[in-house]
């Protein structure tokens, strides 16, 4: 199996996504889809894989040069700090593996000069401003709730290559079953 809706018994870990439940109340996560970063007795971290901004790297960047990658909001906490993940851990020597073949982080710096360089490939990274974070045993009481569905064993792929537009959907679809048919819940019901 690789999702569950809540099971007690079983915690969610490091690398599984969150996918809110269709009519989540909260506006920060209406619809989304939140990489787990760090999962452990200190509380949660993790960024939204498919929510966008109206900015590009190199807007919020200034040292950046003509680096026109979108940037995603990882979150509600901190926003004024910017994260990245990626496939590329061959260019780093600080980052934390995620999944296989998903790290987070790595020498800013070292960004920097391989976006000026034009030596990264963009497809290989996703930017986040702010990140999504719960502190101990609040993410376990929102589960409880049924705010979130997780789905376990995710893929580098479907972290960097799905369309974040259809993502929340996509990935709902695939888990078949009652989350087939949540993935085509209207965003607002009143108007079935």
């Amino acid at each position: 199996m690789d999702y569950f809706h809540v099971n007690l018994d079983f915690k969610p870990e490091k690398g599984d996504l969150l996918i809110s439940e269709p009519y989540l109340p909260d506006p920060n996560f209406e619809r989304t889809v939140i990489l787990i970063c760090e999962h452990d007795e200190n509380g949660t971290f993790g960024f939204v894989l498919n929510k966008l901004t109206d900015y590009s790297f190199d807007e919020v960047m200034e040292l950046a040069e003509n680096f026109d990658e979108k940037v995603f909001l990882g979150g509600p906490v901190q926003q004024d700090t910017l994260h990245f993940i990626h496939r590329s851990p061959e260019l780093f020597e600080q980052k934390k593996e995620i999944i296989d073949g998903i790290y987070w982080g790595g020498e800013f710096d070292k960004l920097l000069s391989l976006i000026n360089t034009k030596q990264i490939n963009k497809k290989d990274f996703k930017f986040f401003l702010g990140y999504s974070g719960w502190a101990e045993g609040q993410l376990d009481e929102e589960l409880k709730a049924k705010s979130w569905i997780v789905y376990k064993k995710t893929t580098a792929a479907k972290v960097l290559d799905m369309s974040p537009e259809s993502l929340w959907r996509q990935a709902l679809s695939e888990m078949g079953g009652k989350f087939k048919m949540f993935a085509n819940y209207p965003i607002d019901p009143n108007l079935n």
